[in-house]
This record gives C-alpha cells, sequence and structure tokens, in this order.
C-alpha cells in the first residue's frame, strides 16, 4: 500500500479512538501552565511509541514564561491531575507550570528536521449547561467550573498524539528528524515564547502549525496559507497611590483611579501607524475600595496589535509614555507588567503552497483556499519567526470544522470528523517532507 492510502485509511480507522481522546481531554480541561494532566498522557504516549521524549525545563525557559498562575494554584493542580490519572512521575518534571512536551524521533542523518506544533491548554471559560450542547448530550462537557475546551485544543493535541503513531509506524520509510512540540498556554499567547526561548526548533527546517475552524468554518474545506499574523502584546498595570478619607482629608490622598482612567482615555487616543495596522484595547479596570476613599490601587488591563512586530513595538512605546504621564500626573506608581505576546507574521510561500498542492492531491476537501488572512495573533508566530530567522520555513493551516459556536464561547464543540481531516492532511504533508528527496534541508549548516 502507497503512504497516501496507507495515512487516509489509517486517520479513517482511527476516527473512534481520535474521538475517545479527544472527549477525555474535553472532559478535562486545563488552562495555560497547568496542563499537567494533558503534558503527562502526551509525555507518555510519546514515550511508549518510542520517541524522545523532553519536558519541563528542557522545553521551557523560565524567564520568557508570561503569565504563570501562582504557586498555590500549579500545586493544587498538578494534586488534581494525579487525581484524576495523571502519571506522576511525568507531572513531576513539570513544577511551576513548564508543562510543554517535546517528542523526538530521528531517522536518518540525511534528511530535514520536521517540526509540528500542537497546543493543549483551555480557556477560562463555563462550560454551558444547556442539555441540547452536544457534550452534554454525549457526557464528555467540562468536569471542572471555569475551564474548557472552547477553542479546539483538545482536538489539536488529539491529531499530535495520533500522527506520533502514524509516524512511529512508518518510521522504517522516513528520513531526517521529527519534532513534535505540543505547547501550554496559547490562549493568551503566553507559552510559545517560552518553548521557542528554550531552543528546541533552533534547527527546524519545516514548522508546520493548524487550527480548527476560524475562518474555515465547514467541515471538508482548509486554508493552506494563512497570511498576516497580527503582532500583539498583552499588559497589566497596576497603579499605586495613596488612600486618604475622601471627606476629611482629600489632599493626602494620591489617586490610582484617576490616573488609570486617564490613561485607559489617552491609550486609545494613541495615533494609528500609517505602515499598516495598529490596534490597541483597554479591556478591564478595576480600582478603589470604596466611595469615600481616595482609592490607592488600580488595575488596567489592555492589549496592542500590529500587522508586523515593528508596528506592535510602536504601539507598546507609545503605550508606555501614555501610561507613564498618567501616572505622573496624579503622581503615583505605574507597574507594567507583560502578561503575554506574540510576533507578526505570514507563511512561507513555498511551504504553504507546497501544502495546497497536497491539500488537492489528497482529494478529500471540498473546498481549498490558497491565501487566507488571518487579521488576529497566535503565538506559533514565535515558532515561525525563529525558523524562518535561520532560513527555514513555516506555514500555518486553518483545518475546516462545523461549529456549534463562535470560538471561546460557552456552547462551542466542533465536529469531530475534522479530527480525521487534520490528520490526513498533516501526515501526509509530514511524511512527503520526510521522504521526498528534492525537499532537502534549506538551512546551511
Amino acid at each position: 500500500m502507497e503512504s497516501k492510502e496507507y495515512i487516509l485509511k489509517f486517520a479513517d480507522d482511527h476516527l473512534p479512538e481520535m474521538i475517545e481522546c479527544r472527549r477525555d481531554l474535553h472532559r478535562h480541561p486545563e488552562p495555560g501552565w497547568t496542563e499537567f494532566r494533558t503534558a503527562a498522557q502526551v509525555a507518555k504516549t510519546l514515550a511508549a511509541l518510542g520517541y524522545e521524549v523532553k519536558t519541563g525545563e528542557e522545553t521551557i525557559r523560565e524567564d520568557a514564561m508570561m503569565g504563570v498562575p501562582s504557586q498555590e494554584k500549579l500545586e493544587r493542580e498538578q494534586k488534581r491531575a494525579i487525581a484524576e490519572g495523571a502519571d506522576p512521575y511525568w507531572v513531576g518534571k513539570m513544577k511551576g507550570g513548564k508543562t510543554g512536551v517535546l517528542g523526538v524521533m530521528h531517522f536518518s542523518d540525511d534528511g530535514p528536521v520536521v517540526g509540528v506544533r500542537f497546543d493543549m491548554d483551555s480557556n477560562d471559560v463555563t462550560e454551558t449547561a444547556d442539555p441540547a450542547h452536544f457534550p452534554n448530550q454525549e457526557d464528555f462537557a467540562s468536569c471542572h467550573p471555569g475551564a474548557m475546551h472552547a477553542c479546539g485544543h483538545d482536538g489539536h493535541t488529539t491529531v499530535g498524539l495520533f500522527l506520533a503513531k502514524l509516524l512511529a509506524q512508518l518510521k522504517g520509510e522516513l528520513r531526517g528528524t521529527i519534532k513534535l512540540c505540543f505547547q501550554p498556554a496559547e490562549e493568551g499567547v503566553r507559552g510559545a515564547h517560552a518553548m521557542v526561548e528554550s531552543g528546541i526548533v533552533d534547527d527546524v527546517d519545516y514548522m508546520l502549525g493548524a487550527h480548527f475552524g476560524f475562518k474555515m468554518k465547514e467541515t471538508g474545506s482548509i486554508a493552506c496559507n494563512v497570511t498576516d499574523f497580527l503582532a500583539t502584546t498583552k499588559y497589566d498595570v497596576h497603579f499605586t497611590g495613596v488612600p486618604a478619607h475622601a471627606g476629611a482629608a482629600p489632599e493626602q490622598g494620591k489617586n490610582a483611579l484617576l490616573a488609570s482612567c486617564v490613561a485607559a482615555l489617552n491609550l486609545h487616543a494613541i495615533a494609528r501607524h500609517s505602515a499598516g495596522a495598529s490596534r490597541i484595547n483597554v479591556g478591564r479596570l478595576d480600582a478603589g475600595s470604596g466611595r469615600n476613599i481616595i482609592a490607592d490601587r488600580a488595575l488596567l488591563q489592555m492589549e496592542t496589535r500590529g500587522a508586523t512586530s515593528e508596528i506592535n513595538r510602536y504601539m507598546e512605546t507609545e503605550s508606555a509614555r501614555v501610561i507613564k504621564g498618567a501616572a505622573m500626573m496624579y503622581d503615583v506608581k505605574a507597574d507594567i507588567e507583560k502578561t503575554g505576546g506574540a510576533a507578526g507574521g505570514s507563511n512561507s510561500p513555498k511551504l504553504a503552497l507546497f501544502l495546497e498542492e497536497e491539500a488537492k492531491e489528497l482529494g478529500i476537501f471540498d473546498k481549498v483556499v490558497g491565501e487566507c488572512p488571518f487579521g488576529a495573533s497566535e503565538d506559533f508566530s514565535y515558532f515561525m519567526e525563529r525558523v524562518q530567522s535561520h532560513g527555514g520555513e513555516a506555514a500555518y493551516m486553518m483545518v475546516g470544522a462545523d461549529l456549534a459556536a463562535g470560538h471561546h464561547d460557552s456552547h462551542f464543540t466542533f465536529d469531530e470528523k475534522a479530527l480525521a481531516y487534520s490528520l490526513k492532511i498533516m501526515g501526509a504533508s509530514v511524511v512527503k517532507l520526510l521522504t521526498t528527496k528534492w525537499l532537502s534541508k534549506l538551512r546551511k549548516h
């Protein structure tokens, strides 16, 4: 049997197992940096398949982590993961929330290094109790209040695990090296930077990523050239003033609430950049403690975006200027904490064209879209940027799936047949990259 036919049959034959795996992950969602059960399951599975498995400090650079929960919460989530069946050995390697997992299999020295990214984390969303909601009907809705797979990452992780099984079965036919990167904390664009900075993709020649849905909302459709990733930075700004009685001694206070309000208004007044799209949003403002007390604290949560990393840096610089100016006006302190970020960028044209041709050649997709502007942010862009910076190629796909609701909605779920479609295109593309001689290494060693 030729590899194409084998891959298609493998995906169809394993769809029931994939559905079972996805539903188990959906039932046990874990937000960013707390994916202990999921990551332990991934690590254990990869090890059993013969992959070299790295996790913890081997995959996550600690000083590059953003938006990490408290130590208390991390320890609590570790204990819960073990109670829900996670292997204590693997959980023990992920202290401090270092839940990234890398599976490496080396086939030969005369082929490329191919990397694939799969995100694992859930959203901070409480799943709907609506009895018509498919996960409720089939009894696999989230058992963790305040956490839900509302973006399809349970499906992405599942595809990654079954791609690992497929490649392990075909290892005698493959050349080069495969690196399967299971990433924590994609939500809030917090996790990719820390994985990339660990150096795990510094030798990668071809880097692939994919996501269910977004602009491809029909099962059987696919976009192979996703362009125009917006660079973004997420900030928490903490204003600290001095409390005072608003009636008896107002002159003794330093008002953090007013400073944060002035900052919020003027952040939205920043001039937009002429070279491309630029965005800013203050999404939350929490301040003060009572009507008769000069507010001594305020929390402002905001984000910037830009069509390129350079444009986003402009928005960052201007934001910092506005925040510092507002703090100075009211003689309060402003601490700016970076809680997430993603680079800008676009697919490598050659690799995107290769994926489009592969999707058409498979003959399984009803609709194959070439260029598809993203117009949003995804921290796969850090993987893309790093690989492209050393002469490699990177590409990101949107695999179509019928959706019950929009991403991050409490009613979200996706058509599980999309699992097989994703495995087919990912499997066929990776296998061809690891077997076809004309697709030799691009990077100069």
